[in-house]
């Protein structure tokens, strides 16, 4: 009897046929474990299997029958995250100022437990990190910054990973806790501050001088900077998010009595 561990069904079978040196009909196999892709690469689970030859017990000219194996070899559909910058769940957590609530009451002791949660986590994954670092970064917001050699992993491409992770850490940290998140990794959200801070430099040139402008499309984390940053600096004009019908987003800045 061997115990086989594979990232996939029939990568266990192939390497049982090869421990084995025989063909699939002729091995018993029991499925311990089905295959699982995780999210976003993380706890993936592989395929295990417990295999043995087949005792049969036949003159030697008759022909074995051949062995139903009812495990599908196919892989389980893989679980992606869609980057849908129309998520309307996604942005009212974002846009909507009643959806936060009041503050813990003590931001220094929540800070310290979800670091040790988080670290537990990211201990039993494969990406080389500092110690993740999580502590209040005002009254009703908590820093959580990862560095290390494998931080920029975690951002991902046009930063889906940074986008997706950011979702799961809010609505477990603001469900739990009742507090805002301010992720950080390797400086990418530093960096994408500055970023739009320059651009909307010209923007807002035009709002002073016309009263109104709107930003080019932006991508799902650039938007939410934008319509930050311009919140915060017209106070007494309408700012929001819209979308085009092919699903790119701007802010648009106008009167309120305008839109």
């Amino acid at each position: 009897m061997k115990k086989i561990e594979a990232p996939t069904l029939e990568a266990a079978y192939d390497e049982a046929v090869k421990h084995f040196e025989c063909s699939i009909t002729e091995l018993d196999v029991v499925v311990v474990q089905q295959p699982k892709k995780g999210i976003l690469g993380f706890l993936g689970k592989p395929a295990v299997i417990v295999a043995k030859r087949k005792i049969v017990e036949t003159p030697e000219h008759d022909i074995v029958e051949t062995l139903e194996v009812t495990e599908t070899f196919s892989e389980p559909a893989e679980e992606t995250f869609v980057e849908d910058d129309d998520d309307e769940a996604y942005d009212d957590v974002y846009d909507d100022d009643e959806y936060y609530t009041e503050s813990y009451e003590d931001i220094e002791t929540v800070a310290q437990e979800v670091k040790e949660k988080i670290n537990a986590l990211f201990a039993t994954l494969c990406f080389s990190l500092d110690e993740v670092e999580v502590r209040p970064y005002d009254d009703t917001t908590l820093l959580v910054e990862f560095n290390g050699e494998d931080a920029a992993l975690l951002i991902g491409k046009e930063g889906y990973r940074y986008k997706a992770l950011s979702y799961m850490l809010f609505n477990w940290i603001n469900a739990e806790y009742q507090l805002q998140l301010r992720l950080e990794i390797a400086e990418f959200l530093q960096n994408q501050e500055e970023a739009i801070a320059r651009y909307l430099t010209g923007v807002c040139e035009i709002i002073d001088r016309e009263g109104r402008a709107q930003t080019r499309v932006l991508d799902g984390v650039l938007v939410q900077i934008a319509l930050k940053q311009l919140r915060e600096r017209y106070h007494d004009k309408y700012v929001a998010i819209r979308s085009h019908r092919d699903g790119g987003r701007y802010v648009i800045v106008n009167d309120y009595h305008s839109y």
